[in-house]
């Protein structure tokens, strides 16, 4: 029996860049427990942040619960972040289609199309994650209507016009955002949404701060100014029509994270930038005029 994960292998790889590449093997590579024990609470495997108020009993627990308890409420945390990304997509029907682009392991895919019951495209170029992610659709049995795929979401080779919405969370840092938005540009109908949760620095800081370069190092990537997101919407017919600041919402997050088991030691860089001022957590929602 031929399995989606299967089908999708089949399909040529693109061409990437030698950054891509590099960026493809560390996705490849990455086993990170605070990725794959956050989703093995109830299946979904989300490759982002968390945002709320932390229930801080969780640290006073039974020592033998401790961790589990921590870890479930760091899941619920990251399910929050997620289900806010969704409620900013616009009104989805279960017969449109819309795009995960940077998908991870499907977290966000499995989302939406539990939400709208709509057809979803995830996209990485990370070969082992789009056979998790696909894997993890056909075991909830929807993967008629949720499949990932091996693509460059800069040159997707999608139709043009054919996503109701499109999304990216906390992946936009590896890419150029003026290519990337006329692309989506291309793919979105006329009114068709787009959102973006992302870390961004904050200009008024000048130029990235060293905790802004430490998280560069350490994620392979290049996070952009906050300026660029508009200036490069407006450059490519993407009107932005929320725009929320989560930076307070997903401080707490950090700091249970820096007390659990799971703490790589990045999170002092995160919590020393957002509280300084020179790094944002940002959601931006845009529609395709």
């Amino acid at each position: 029996m031929t399995t989606t994960a299967q089908r999708a292998g089949a399909a040529a790889a693109p061409a990437f860049s030698p950054y891509q590449k590099s960026v493809a093997d560390y996705w490849n590579r990455e086993k990170n427990p605070v990725n794959l024990r956050l989703g093995q609470v109830d299946g979904f495997y989300h490759h982002h942040y968390g945002i709320g108020d932390v229930d801080w009993s969780v640290l006073d627990g039974p020592e033998e619960i401790r961790d589990d308890l921590i870890i479930a409420e760091l899941h619920r945390l990251e399910c929050a972040q997620a289900d806010f990304l969704a409620d900013h997509l616009g009104a989805v029907a279960p017969d449109d289609r819309v795009l995960d682009s940077g998908c991870g392991r499907g977290g966000g895919s499995l989302v939406a199309n539990k939400r709208f019951g709509c057809h979803v495209d995830g996209i990485s170029i990370s070969e082992t994650q789009v056979a998790f992610a696909n894997a993890q659709a056909e075991k909830r049995g929807v993967d008629d209507k949720v499949r990932f795929h091996l693509k460059d979401m800069l040159d997707t080779g999608f139709e043009t016009g054919s996503f109701r919405a499109i999304w990216n969370n906390e992946s936009t840092m590896y890419v150029d955002l003026s290519t990337l938005f006329a692309e989506y540009a291309r793919l979105l109908v006329r009114g068709g949404r787009y959102v973006t949760i992302t870390g961004c620095y904050n200009d008024t800081y000048g130029l990235p701060s060293r905790e802004v370069s430490t998280i560069n190092a350490h994620y392979i990537c290049d996070i952009h100014p906050r300026s660029t997101y508009f200036r490069e919407m407006a450059n490519n017919r993407l009107v932005p029509i929320s725009v929320v600041d989560l930076t307070a919402a997903t401080i707490p997050y950090w700091e249970l994270r820096a007390k659990s088991s799971l703490a790589t030691g990045i999170e002092d860089a995160f919590l020393t930038a957002y509280n300084n001022g020179s790094f944002q957590y940002l959601l931006i929602a845009a529609d395709r005029i």
